[in-house]
């Protein structure tokens, strides 16, 4: 039997980021995030018309995990992904939804 090189950490990891955009909002703010354009709090919130602490909740997940990273320009903080490949994850499952 062939012997798996199996690295624990990296699979916690990847069940973490996995967890983190298992909800709707989360997904939504990705999707928003994945036009290629660094977002502020404010323009997130307005977009997706939820309370601004409902989307710092979902933000400050997604950036623990790895998903986002942040950058502050005066008072705004903006988000951006970093890395576009969980958008690429998501469009998968979606296209799995519509066979």
């Amino acid at each position: 039997m062939a012997h798996l090189d199996i690295n624990l950490d990296k699979l916690e990891m990847a069940a973490g980021k996995l967890r983190a955009i298992s909800h709707p909002m989360r997904i939504a703010i990705i999707e928003l995030l994945s036009q290629g354009k660094p977002l502020s709090v404010t323009e997130i919130y307005k977009a997706l018309d939820i309370e601004q602490a409902t989307a710092s909740h979902h933000l400050n997940i997604l950036k623990s995990k790895n998903v986002l990273v942040s950058h502050r320009d005066g008072k705004k903080i903006f988000y951006d992904l970093r890395s576009h490949t969980l958008t690429e994850i998501i469009e998968c499952i979606n296209r799995c939804n519509e066979e």
